[in-house]
């Protein structure tokens, strides 16, 4: 999945529609080392483990776009590789030994990075570990790998075919060489036209395709090729990203104009999509609308857990979220690397660094994750874990939603739905309800 975003949120106007794209809360900027270190045993012990989504993290890239920053490091010796893989088994059979009797996954995920940036062999052992270390058939489950132009070659796809792989995304961010260059993507439109190829050719999995607005120099008619080109593919889904750019940087100084810009071209292709087939989930995400879901067991982003592998990696209780550090800058990040691959089992066994949810965040985090899609919150069902109706519990951020008009819904009824233009500017209501504590220590930290 493309995230280009910055790690913590960008000076910019107050009014702005692009404030912070809300994947995950609370952001992981806002994560602090533990002062006691806890075991992972005592954060599991009591969770219900019937359902968990599995996300396994390959720090690595061929290159680093200029967009990105993500946790990865671009071309790492062969040598650091294989230690990484051997840490992740480490640490994989220290979480499985913490996770409560009954632990089963309803999903997994394999992303990065870019995970298929592996050799076939080495994909195959991400694979082989995960299912010995927690006893799972990933090939009976949803599991979605990213991949890059790149690095989507036939070797590694028939390792993914072979082993169930259900979704593939791919970030093509624009099909116009010129435009992925400007967002520092140096790739070439042969690359891609043959890595999309290969995968309709090698797999069944749904395929995602990823692309940016806001690039620059990036016009209507641009936009509407890309769009176009990537429908020629028939992609199950179509994530649009707006581009996110670094502070004080020659598009972070437009303000304005680049607003209108993007916002412009974010409604150009929602209408694009709509038009041809395709339904809206959220801001970013588009599913044609006949494509079948894919099967497994049940699994609710709201209230199953997260167990994640790798040094990027999150992982969700329903009371503590926690990872490791985090950084983009690439001393940051190679010194994070080589910690995580120093480990042995016993030094998995504790959580690093994260932050624990009160009752107050629980309940932003439970909005967040609902309001921001097409389909809105599901007020009776908020109202019956938290006692009251969300906008009893959020009074001034849904006054001000409703003055802006990005509420589709009236006061107290049992479904909370953004407006179309709501959902337009979902990354300027999302941080609307970072609570006090959250916004200042994403505000305190400090950019690596």
């Amino acid at each position: 999945m493309t995230v280009p975003l910055t790690p913590r949120p960008e000076p910019v106007r107050a009014d702005s529609p692009y404030r912070s794209y809300v994947y995950a809360y609370p952001h992981k900027s806002a994560y602090r080392p533990f002062g006691e270190r806890p075991l992972l045993t005592d954060l599991w012990r009591g969770e219900d483990v019937r359902a968990l989504s599995l996300y396994a993290h390959i720090p690595f890239c061929e290159m680093r776009c200029g967009f990105c920053n993500l946790f990865t490091r671009s071309t790492p010796p062969a040598e650091q590789v294989t230690a990484y893989l051997e840490a992740l088994e480490r640490q994989a059979d220290a979480v499985a030994a913490a996770l409560p009797e009954g632990a089963a996954f309803a999903r997994a995920a394999l992303g990065g990075g870019t995970p298929t940036y592996l050799t076939a062999e080495e994909l195959t052992r991400v694979y082989d570990l995960t299912e010995r270390a927690f006893g799972v058939d990933l090939s009976a489950l949803p599991v979605s790998v990213e991949t890059s132009p790149a690095t989507a070659t036939p070797d590694r796809l028939a390792v993914l075919a072979e082993r169930g792989a259900t979704r593939i995304s791919m970030g093509v961010q624009s099909f116009v060489d010129s435009e992925a260059h400007a967002a520092g993507r140096p790739q070439r439109r042969a690359e891609v036209d043959r890595a999309l190829a290969a995968i309709r050719a090698a797999t069944t999995a749904d395929l995602n395709v990823d692309l940016i607005y806001g690039i620059d120099r990036q016009t209507a008619r641009t936009w509407e090729y890309s769009l176009d080109t990537a429908l020629e593919w028939e992609p199950e889904e179509v994530y649009l990203y707006p581009l996110y750019v670094r502070p004080l940087t020659g598009l972070g100084r437009r303000a304005r104009a680049w607003d209108d810009h993007r916002l412009a071209l974010y409604r150009q292709g929602r209408d694009h999509l709509r038009e041809r087939g395709y339904e809206q989930v959220s801001m970013r995400m588009f599913r044609r609308a006949d494509a079948p879901e894919a099967a497994g067991p049940d699994y609710c982003c709201q209230t199953d857990g997260m167990v994640g592998l790798g040094c990027g990696a999150r992982s969700y209780t329903s009371s503590t979220h926690y990872s490791f550090d985090y950084a983009v800058g690439i001393g940051q990040v190679r010194s994070i690397i080589a910690d995580y691959t120093r480990r042995d089992t016993a030094g998995f066994a504790h959580a690093e660094v994260g932050f624990c949810l009160d009752g107050d965040e629980r309940r932003r985090r439970r909005l967040l994750q609902s309001l921001l899609r097409v389909e809105g919150m599901d007020a009776a069902a908020y109202a019956a874990r938290f006692g009251a109706h969300p906008e009893a519990d959020f009074p001034a951020e849904f006054a001000a939603l409703a003055a802006r008009g990005w509420l589709a819904s009236a006061p107290s009824s049992d479904r909370v739905l953004l407006s179309e233009e709501g959902l337009a500017h979902s990354d300027a209501v999302g941080p609307l309800f970072f609570s006090a504590a959250v916004a200042a220590l994403m505000a305190d930290y400090e950019a690596r």
